[in-house]
């Protein structure tokens, strides 16, 4: 085990099969959930904190939850935690931490800060104070240094600072987890693939029913539904894209374990059900299609060309979850119109096999819609604040005021 002292607090820095604390960054409203799938990858003493889940494990582990947690944007490991009460004594304390042990001079680097309190009031600043320290000691004990590159460096840190605590984590998945690596060809609205598999996780698929998205885009929502429905993990698509594989400690035999074997579970899975997507765009149709070929997943979805009224979803019990305009980056003439259109489909098309979940920011819009919502979760699409809202269908639904939001 190396011991790592910073003048501050002694951090272990773990290796082999000893546990150490991760924390995995996701989306406002999905913390829940990505708490249940690190539970399922074998993660101890989770507990779930704002946009992100604290957990511990050990390296194994660690490549697990990045192959395969669905609603993860990012697995860090904290290296560095001390107390700061000044510029300089946080630059002291970093300079202080023995960095040629956790990269060489050839290697590049950034910085990601995230800070509150009064003391470090300026993230730019205060990573700038962490570079200066990292550069510092290497100029001095190597005559070189390090290079900072913010497009794609080997290594990306996250610097966190709470009033005058001071954590330092690396970030093993590099590039953010929802960069799949499946998508050729992308519509004007497309969905985070995070949130998407947190929506389909939310409304509670178990891959028992069958699946439908009305509005499907560029095929986002049915690309994440076949993945699970295939038992394909996360990044199956990715390649070797992870921060962790430049790492000095990495372990290329434990790695090839265990992505072996999630890569034996592809396929297991016995899926007798429909998945489907149509969109009234055939251009956006094309790009669901070219995804969805892409992923080899073409054979397993079907793809409809028209107006959502005119389209029955699939016969059976079927889970509808869509992500419709919102008059944002898509304009719709009239939005009121069209949500008041959606709930008559809803209503005369889709019976009480069918439960429908779909996403807006448009609260206004959603009044119109004419059915009495049964769940709402705030959710984050972007920048915009929305609700991810459930409409149960069955004879005699009720009707919602127009007053309701």
């Amino acid at each position: 085990m190396i011991i790592q002292k910073t003048g501050g607090k002694v951090v272990p820095q773990p290796t082999g099969r000893e546990k150490f604390k991760m924390v995995a960054k996701t989306m406002m409203g999905l913390e829940e959930v990505l708490a249940e799938e690190l539970r399922e990858c074998g993660a101890e003493n989770i507990e779930c904190i704002n946009r992100a889940v604290t957990f511990e494990g050990d390296m194994r582990l660690l490549y697990r939850a990045n192959y395969v947690c669905r609603t993860a944007l990012a697995i860090l490991k904290p290296f560095a935690e001390f107390d700061a009460n000044s510029d300089q004594e946080l630059y002291d304390m970093v300079y202080r931490i023995q960095w040629e042990k956790i990269l060489d001079v050839d290697c590049t680097f950034m910085i990601e800060s995230t800070t509150s309190g009064e003391v470090f009031n300026h993230s730019y600043y205060a990573s700038l104070k962490v570079k200066d320290a990292i550069v510092d000691r290497f100029r001095r004990n190597f005559g070189q240094r390090p290079s900072v590159d913010t497009e794609s460096p080997d290594y990306k840190f996250s610097l966190h600072i709470r009033d005058t605590h001071v954590t330092l984590l690396m970030n093993s998945s590099g590039d953010s987890l929802h960069k799949r690596g499946y998508r050729q060809a992308v519509g004007q609205a497309p969905i985070n693939e995070v949130l998407a598999a947190g929506m389909i996780k939310l409304a509670g698929w178990q891959c028992d029913c069958n699946f439908y998205d009305p509005m499907c885009g560029s095929g986002t929502l049915l690309i994440e539904a076949a993945m699970m429905a295939n038992n394909i993990p996360a990044q199956y698509y990715r390649g070797d894209r992870f921060a962790f594989k430049r790492w000095k400690e990495f372990n290329l035999g434990e790695w090839k374990s265990v992505k072996a074997q999630e890569d034996r579970k592809i396929g297991s899975r016995d899926f007798d059900y429909e998945i489907w997507g149509n969109d009234i765009d055939m251009q956006v149709l094309q790009q669901a299609e070219k995804n969805l070929e892409y992923a080899k997943l073409h054979k397993d979805v079907m793809l409809f060309n028209g107006s959502f009224e005119d389209q029955a979803p699939p016969e059976g019990r079927t889970l509808i979850v869509t992500n419709p305009p919102y008059g944002e980056r898509l304009k719709v003439e009239d939005l009121n119109a069209m949500y008041e259109l959606l709930g008559d489909t809803f209503k005369k098309k889709y019976g009480e096999n069918c439960v429908v979940w779909l996403i807006t920011s448009d609260f206004e819009a959603m009044k119109h819609i004419g059915l009495k919502p049964s769940k709402k979760i705030p959710l984050l699409n972007g920048q915009l604040d929305c609700r991810f809202i459930q409409f149960e269908l069955y004879k005699g639904s009720k009707k919602a005021s127009k007053n309701e939001e």
